[in-house]
């Protein structure tokens, strides 16, 4: 099965010391090792053979030498379908993503002198992004002279912490970034409901 490695489609990274490297794994030819140990296409042991008899022995059961583990010594590879293998690893690999839960960062802006109504308004806003799961990033907007009294920017953020305790956690203290102060609110976690 010559052919395959005509198939394979290869994504090549720059490491830090400047070297292409294939994330794909090697097969066939392009294993150019002097000896491997070899796995059977069923999961035996076969030993430390040389690279060429272990690919006539994948010539013959019409299979693939696929290297396994490149790191090891000498570096393990299998007798196995090329092609069945990658269709099980972009399986796993997309059920892992679907699995994976996507953050998401919402953002919330405040004035420093805010009205009651539209801090109840906002503060359910925050309530409602994180009961959904998302983290979400509080900013008290200065202008002016507000630049000068930094601590209503504080008090209002620490108001606004006491006020979701049980829904959100801070993940990044009150920062003050220019005319910008910040903080960031993750979700509580669920076995503390």
């Amino acid at each position: 099965m010559g052919s395959t490695a005509a198939r394979v489609r290869h994504t090549l990274f720059l490491t830090s010391l400047g070297v292409l490297i294939s994330a794909e794994a090697r097969i066939n030819e392009r294993i150019r090792v002097p000896e491997v140990r070899l796995v059977g296409p069923s999961g035996e042991q076969v030993g430390i053979v040389r690279t060429d008899d272990a690919r006539k022995l994948a010539y013959e059961a019409d299979l693939d030498l696929v290297e396994v583990a490149p790191n090891a010594k000498p570096p393990v590879a299998k007798i196995m379908d090329y092609g069945k293998f990658k269709y099980e690893q972009d399986q796993k690999a997309r059920e892992a993503r679907k699995n994976q839960q996507q953050t998401v960062v919402k953002e919330q802006k405040f004035r420093p002198k805010i009205d009651e109504h539209d801090y109840q308004t906002k503060k359910g806003n925050v309530e409602r992004f994180l009961e959904k799961g998302n983290k979400v990033k509080v900013t008290i907007m200065f202008r002016g002279r507000e630049q000068a009294r930094p601590e209503l920017g504080y008090r209002l953020l620490e108001r606004l912490a006491e006020d979701i305790g049980e829904l959100g956690v801070v993940e990044s203290r009150p920062k003050q970034d220019g005319r910008n102060m910040t903080m960031v609110f993750g979700p509580a976690r669920k076995g503390k409901k």
